[in-house]
């Protein structure tokens, strides 16, 4: 599984590979790059993995069933981390369709 961090660094990897060069039909093909709204549901669906963990370490902790205290608040912290993160990109995102938005052309 992937952490948080490392899904970010994926997404910046391919959004910087795709901002290279123009994007014509033939580059976009031979590139292998996902479009943004892939990357970010790719992301998005991470952060849930990250938060099924989290609920399963946690219940698994309050019916003893072999899990530890500190494996349920690591599970728990990466899921936390990896929604600020989500939560994060989100914001730059309006922010910046909002500043597109109040261009004046």
């Amino acid at each position: 599984m992937a952490s948080p961090i490392q899904a970010v660094q994926h997404i910046a990897a391919a959004t910087a590979s795709s901002l290279a060069g123009p994007a014509t039909a033939s580059s976009k093909s031979t590139s292998g790059a996902a479009p943004f709204s892939d990357l970010m549901t790719n992301a998005i669906g991470e952060v849930g993995k990250l938060e099924d963990q989290a609920n399963a370490a946690v219940t698994g902790l309050v019916t003893g069933t072999g899990v530890d205290v500190h494996t349920a608040m690591i599970a728990a912290e990466k899921a936390s981390m990896g929604f600020e993160l989500a939560l994060a990109v989100r914001n730059k995102a309006v922010q910046a369709y909002q500043q597109v938005m109040g261009m004046q052309f």
